[in-house]
């Protein structure tokens, strides 16, 4: 009896430190994710401000598996003037991204997701504890990660879709549901209301305007210019410059003091290659106007000749132009074909 009383004092001590060492985990636990909640209240989109402290706060002095995962926006600022990285816009629409999921998620139920930033000139340790050398970056660190350089990370090309690639991402690492993306409004409701008023106060000038037909859509002038800039526009590609925000040019990697407008090859196009080319085509375009509507009306058969072999030689030169570039940026050859019987 005495034996089995001696192996019992042991086994009831075992038991309580156990017991107080699961609670005190737990409790510490709760209290990472309160204090997340806490940080994540204080920023307007949701998104917590890590630097190398906080890292080790949250990851690297936790133990696995965490009641909660992360997701890391990598930036840097000094690089934000690059406009091919994007970084900024990139990190809007993770603004976006956080502020929808918040949004889409129940108050009464939070998720035990957090978006979260870190700035490389504060978290230089971070980034390199992440392994990260490039921007952008994004990572999900998930509750069983141990080491940060084993989190998912985002593809590249997934970015070109900003938020909703974003939210694809998050949703195919979890068993979370973004939902919808909320952006905020292009005006405000105070700018909507002065507009209307504006609008308003404009409707009787305008329906007098109409009715004297003394506006400027009953000026030829303004449809032969809006005419050219809807072709322009057209053919220089500026339409895929605004979706893929392409820059105008690039400073030069060898040179840092020159410009290049001129991108060889054909996976990208700068905005000043496109406005160049678009000119070239404009030039085409208007030549060909003058000649179908306006050369035919001139009386004089040798004005006629002039404008015609200028207009000719001009317009042969411009696609020439064009045929060059293409050629050069994207290594295949355009020539001419002539029929066998000519040789």
């Amino acid at each position: 009896m005495a034996i089995s009383q001696n192996l019992l004092l042991p086994l009831l001590l075992l038991t309580t430190v156990l017991t107080a060492s699961l609670h005190n985990t737990t409790a510490d636990s709760d209290d990472l994710v309160i204090e997340l909640r806490s940080l994540q209240s204080q920023s307007k989109s949701g998104v917590i401000h890590l630097n190398d402290q906080l890292i080790s706060r949250f990851l690297t002095s936790t133990k696995t598996p965490r009641p909660y995962s992360l997701l890391i926006f990598f930036d840097a600022k000094q690089l934000h003037s690059k406009a091919e990285l994007h970084l900024q816009d990139l990190h809007t629409e993770f603004s976006v991204v956080s502020s929808s999921f918040i949004a889409n998620n129940d108050a009464s139920s939070p998720s035990s997701l957090f978006f979260c930033d870190i700035e490389f000139k504060d978290s230089q340790n971070s980034f390199s504890l992440f392994g990260v050398n490039s921007l952008p970056h994004i990572r999900l660190v998930g509750p069983n990660v141990k080491n940060p350089k084993d989190s998912d990370q985002m593809d590249q090309g997934d970015f070109s879709r900003m938020a909703e690639s974003m939210a694809e991402f998050v949703e195919s690492r979890t068993k979370l549901t973004v939902g919808p993306i909320h952006r905020p409004p292009m005006l405000s409701n105070n700018q909507i209301a002065f507009l209307v008023v504006v609008f308003l106060a404009w409707i009787p000038f305008f329906i007098k305007k109409v009715l004297t037909k003394d506006t400027f859509l009953h000026d030829w002038k303004v449809w032969l210019l809006g005419a050219v800039f809807v072709y322009f526009f057209s053919v220089s590609g500026a339409m895929f410059n605004i979706i893929r925000k392409m820059p105008m040019f690039l400073a030069d990697r060898n040179d840092p003091s020159k410009l290049v407008f001129f991108y060889q090859g054909s996976g990208m196009q700068l905005g000043g290659e496109g406005f160049a080319v678009g000119f070239l085509y404009t030039i085409v375009g208007v030549l060909l106007g003058v000649v179908t509507h306006v050369l035919v009306r001139v009386k004089n058969r040798t004005a006629q000749r002039v404008v015609m072999g200028v207009a000719l030689v001009v317009s042969f030169w411009a696609v020439r132009k064009v045929i060059s570039l293409d050629n050069w940026k994207t290594g295949y050859g355009v020539h001419a074909f002539w029929p066998t019987s000519w040789s």
